[in-house]
């Protein structure tokens, strides 16, 4: 139960820092050039500090373990995300794409890193990198209705903020090579920022919502019960065949695979001429009502585990 507990008040947190970013971009504080500053400052900056920070951990018979599980366990996770967004949503390319692939970076990690501690980070960076291929493969082609290769670059992966700070942290944890404290200690404080950027873009993203469309908009009541229900639900089930003293790493998936949708839903949608709006509300009301599921899951996940 203090799990529980401590799931709540950071995802109230969370909402609180989402409020001010409404508040900042109704009121102009924050323009729309303003917006596209901080997310560049999420993507190239806090996440990748996130990611490198949570590879700076004692290089264990363990942890190689835990990496190598957790790499496997994402293999299967994704897929099966994708597939159950698939069956529900065969005509809807946008909620198919946003039933499929969660927020673990900029929504979940916060929540790992509360609930679990900073250790935990370090089991859920496979999974990003492979929900981000994801993206650039299968999500561009159910967008696009192109060959599932088609805008797939591994030029452009490699060179991902992600992708470089995944190979970074790799670099660092198997080598052993020990860093300064003063360069820890500076990963540390930008690592910190991931949080309030990333609330503040969810809260820029409500303010530009038609919010009373929003909720009448049947479709994203749908897309909700899929990305944080029915999936993080067969999650459950899949990770309680992982060994029982994984238990950190079994959470922190959830935690993954339990968050809302991806705000790239968004990006695609716009870059590919989809339904922008549609994309950005799935984005905004999951975002919402994940306040209530998220905990349900976790609380699920303890009678059966």
């Amino acid at each position: 139960m203090d799990m529980i507990g401590t799931l709540v008040r950071q995802i109230l947190q969370m909402f609180l820092l989402a409020f001010i970013g409404f508040i900042l971009f109704k009121t102009r504080k924050i323009s729309q050039e303003g917006s596209k500053t901080l997310g560049n400052l999420l993507i190239h900056l806090a996440l990748p500090a996130v990611i490198i920070n949570s590879f700076l951990v004692e290089y264990t018979p363990e942890h190689v373990t835990g990496i190598l599980l957790s790499a496997a366990a994402a293999l299967v996770l994704l897929p099966v995300s994708i597939l159950i967004a698939r069956l529900f949503f065969r005509k809807d390319a946008v909620a198919a794409f946003s039933g499929a692939f969660s927020n673990p970076g900029f929504f979940g990690i916060p929540l790992i890193l509360a609930s679990v501690g900073q250790g935990a980070v370090f089991y859920v960076a496979c999974f990003i990198a492979f929900l981000n291929i994801g993206q650039w493969t299968y999500g561009v082609s159910i967008l696009t209705g192109q060959s599932i290769l088609s805008g797939f670059s591994p030029k452009k992966l490699i060179k991902a903020p992600f992708m470089i700070a995944i190979l970074i942290g790799l670099f660092l944890f198997f080598s052993r090579i020990p860093l300064p404290g003063v360069i820890t200690s500076c990963l540390s404080s930008v690592a910190s920022l991931n949080t309030p950027l990333a609330m503040f873009t969810v809260g820029i993203y409500l303010a530009q919502t038609d919010i009373p469309g929003m909720f009448r908009r049947k479709a994203n009541y749908a897309v909700s019960a899929v990305r944080l229900l029915i999936v993080p639900l067969v999650s459950v089930l899949l990770l309680a065949l992982l060994p029982e003293s994984m238990h950190s790493m079994k959470i922190a998936l959830l935690l993954a695979v339990a968050c809302p949708v991806g705000s790239n839903v968004a990006v695609y949608a716009q870059l590919y001429d989809r339904d922008y709006p549609y994309a950005v509300e799935t984005v905004v009301i999951s975002t919402l009502f994940s306040l209530l599921t998220i905990p349900l899951v976790v609380s699920f996940a303890s009678l059966i585990w």
